[in-house]
């Protein structure tokens, strides 16, 4: 993974707009790994420094937020296998604070909204912050009747037969709302944790890596009898839709639902003030040692339920709520050696073989070094991180870890360095195919360039494009690609839709290989079969084209709507000129950066001719688009500039949308409508110049208010 340590104060627009669409793309990619695989790539500790660093790039260059931004989202799309279930309120994710500055300033920042003097009581809850998996259950009658994970926060997975095997769920209540969704999190202690690794490994199964990997892996069981084995439990600690008010404070409702059958944590109390607040803080990290559970934080809370509701919610976050994050966990241990790993866009990772060292209860053995620059000890302007100090092998390091299972080197005791040790001589030819590896002006890392000539980058590729969130094949994950790859069977995409053919020819008989028969192969072939119809904004995803990940493609694939007209699309667009090109870089949330590794890879001939042998065995479905009858705005173009006083611009994109509007980020004559706030400068001028409709933000909700 790239990392780029330039202060954000040091940025102009043009660096800033870049580091946001690298930022988006690390980050989006991080959640669907953390909430849809189950598969965390990056650490906790890393995720909220990138997050907040997006943040403030974002606060200095507000014209430059991103449609994708990672400061607008929430989670991951659900994963396949599952029915999906709509939440009736929107399962939200917490900010984060790091230190006590922080939580002097949440204070005084719901203070100045309330308009609180400095001397006005106003009292919080603080809870442990459970490392699990996010569910809500809802209860009609007092009956359970839907379970759902979280997913992207509006859209969770239907998990309810697994949540009845849990013996912390109760299936009935006495004396609840009618209507109740209770809101909480799934883990594992600690103990029920090495009991089930010790069974995993006795019955020769996977071990897990930690309690949240292993309790969210349990309860999104296709096998209900799997979760049913599991040691799952679950802590209750808010709540979504009711029909009538649980109390009127927060300590009240958990008090309630737990007076209804509920666990809740014994560690929950009330706090009068920041002071308070960081005390409990520090108890609680304390004791974090002795827990029979993983913790990652506190939460704070407004304990006044009437002023919850006056405070409100931001886009994905409440304002009424923090989360206060402990300190990464740290270790030193000795690096044996460097390894270079190269990835489906060419990029060479550097990667630190350790002795292993425990480090927060997990033995680690790998850490990321991130790339050259990071193991020279400098940021990509060529400015000192860590004093300067270089990593090399044989070095006695500091490992980095937050709860999560990819560490970093965080530091280097030079002290300790051996005799004779060697500056880390970064490649500058890959060392899967020999192909010159460069780093372009502006990139943290240094590429490839052999392509798909590569083989590392080619299996890489046909990994992504048969990974969960692409075409999802079952019983085509990596370990089947490494060995069809290697045995020539596939060497692109269009190859795997044409293993039937060969298996039914007597070419290839891949029941008769190790591992198979003639039930799996035929699993396989259905199984391929089944995704020859596939989604366009899937199709686009799995093209694994740089910078262009799940978020984005889903974005282009509601804008152009069909394969062939996204197709023409990029090909109009190839000389980086012209309307359509034009209209790509409108679209709210593609950046320049986006557009240009878009069709200057979809346009080499190579990768056309690749994907064009693939097309030919697809039938790619058109993208769904909103229900829009009586919609003022469906099929309209409208760019929002300023700022809105009374939605977050994500929301006004989201509402547009939803009513079958395009959301552009640019005003040219194909606008049919801007809405212009205070502070709206050349687009406004331009629409007025062009005569594109202007409306104010009052106007925009008479427009679409009842809509």
């Amino acid at each position: 993974m790239g990392e780029s340590d330039i202060a954000v104060d040091a940025l102009d627009e043009e660096a800033a707009g870049h580091e946001l669409a690298r930022l988006a793309e690390v980050l989006n990619a991080a959640n669907t790994a953390y909430h849809t695989h189950d598969a965390p790539e990056i650490t906790d500790a890393e995720y909220d420094r990138l997050k907040r660093r997006n943040m403030q790039i974002e606060a200095r260059f507000p014209t430059l937020k991103r449609a994708d931004s990672p400061t607008e989202t929430v989670g991951a799309a659900p994963a396949e296998g599952f029915d999906k279930i709509t939440h009736a309120l929107r399962m939200l994710s917490l900010g984060n604070a790091f230190d006590s500055a922080e939580i002097h300033e949440f204070d005084a920042r719901i203070r100045r909204y309330l308009g609180l003097a400095a001397e006005d009581r106003l009292v919080y809850t603080a809870e442990p912050k459970i490392d699990g998996l996010s569910l809500s259950l809802r209860y009609e009658g007092g009956r359970l009747v839907q379970a759902a994970t979280r997913g992207d926060g509006a859209v969770g997975e239907n998990v309810t037969a697994n949540a009845r095997t849990i013996g912390d769920i109760p299936e009935r209540l006495t004396g609840a709302p009618d209507l109740l969704e209770v809101r909480g999190e799934v883990y594992m202690s600690h103990s029920d944790f090495a009991a089930l690794n010790v069974r995993q490994a006795d019955k020769g199964d996977k071990t897990f890596a930690n309690p949240r990997n292993a309790a969210a892996g349990s309860l999104r069981q296709l096998d209900l009898e799997v979760t049913r084995a599991r040691p799952l439990r679950f802590f209750a600690y808010a709540w979504g839709e009711v029909s009538a008010p649980l109390a009127a404070t927060q300590m009240e409702a958990i008090e309630r639902l737990a007076a209804l059958g509920f666990c809740t944590n014994p560690l929950t109390v009330r706090c009068d003030g920041p002071e308070e607040m960081l005390a409990h803080y520090a108890r609680v990290e304390a004791e974090r040692g002795e827990l029979d559970y993983d913790i990652d934080g506190v939460v704070y809370k407004v304990d006044d339920l009437a002023l919850q509701k006056r405070l409100g919610y931001r886009s994905t976050t409440p304002r009424w709520a923090l989360a206060h994050k402990f300190p990464a966990e740290l270790a030193w241990t000795r690096l044996e050696r460097i390894e270079i790993q190269v990835g489906r866009t060419g990029a060479l990772s550097p990667v630190a073989r350790l002795s292993p060292v425990t480090v927060g209860g997990v033995v680690v053995s790998n850490a990321t070094l991130h790339n050259e620059d990071y193991i020279a000890g400098r940021d990509a302007e060529g400015h000192p991180i860590r004093a300067g100090r270089d990593i090399r092998e044989g070095d006695l390091v500091q490992v980095y870890r937050a709860g999560d299972v990819i560490p970093k080197i965080a530091d280097v005791d030079l002290s300790q360095r051996p005799a004779g040790a060697e500056p880390y001589e970064f490649p500058s030819q890959c060392p899967e195919c020999g192909s010159d590896a460069v780093r372009e002006e502006g990139d943290a890392v240094r590429r490839c360039t052999g392509g798909l000539v590569c083989p590392a980058q080619a299996v890489e590729k046909l990994k992504h494009f048969v990974s969960r969130a692409a075409f999802d094949i079952e019983g085509l994950g990596a370990k089947q690609v490494e060995q069809f790859y290697r045995d020539g069977w596939i060497k692109e995409p269009a190859d795997i839709f044409e293993l039937e053919a060969r298996y039914a020819s007597g070419m290839q008989q891949l029941k008769n290989r190790e591992g198979w028969g003639e039930k799996s192969a035929r699993n396989l072939f259905a199984a391929i079969a089944d995704r020859r119809r596939i989604t366009l904004g899937r199709l686009i995803f799995a093209l694994g084209i740089r910078h262009v990940g799940e978020v984005a493609s889903n974005l282009l694939a509601r804008h152009y709507g069909t394969w062939e007209a996204f197709d023409a699309a990029m090909t109009e667009a190839h000389a980086l000129e012209g309307s359509a090109w034009e209209e790509l870089n409108g679209i709210d949330g593609v950046g320049q950066v986006l557009a240009t590794s878009l069709v200057t890879t979809i346009n080499q001939d190579a990768e056309r001719a690749s994907i064009e042998r693939l097309i030919a065995h697809l039938d790619v479905a058109p993208a769904a688009q909103p229900a829009t009858a009586g919609s003022p705005v469906a099929g309209r173009t409208i760019v929002f500039t300023g700022t809105l006083e009374r939605m977050t611009r994500a929301e006004a994109k989201a509402r547009a949308e939803a009513l079958g509007a395009k959301v552009s980020g640019s005003v040219s004559a194909k606008t049919d409508l801007v809405v212009a706030g205070p502070g709206a400068g050349s687009k406004e001028k331009k629409a007025r110049e062009l005569g594109v409709e202007v409306l104010d933000e009052d106007g925009w909700f008479d427009l679409v208010g009842k809509a």
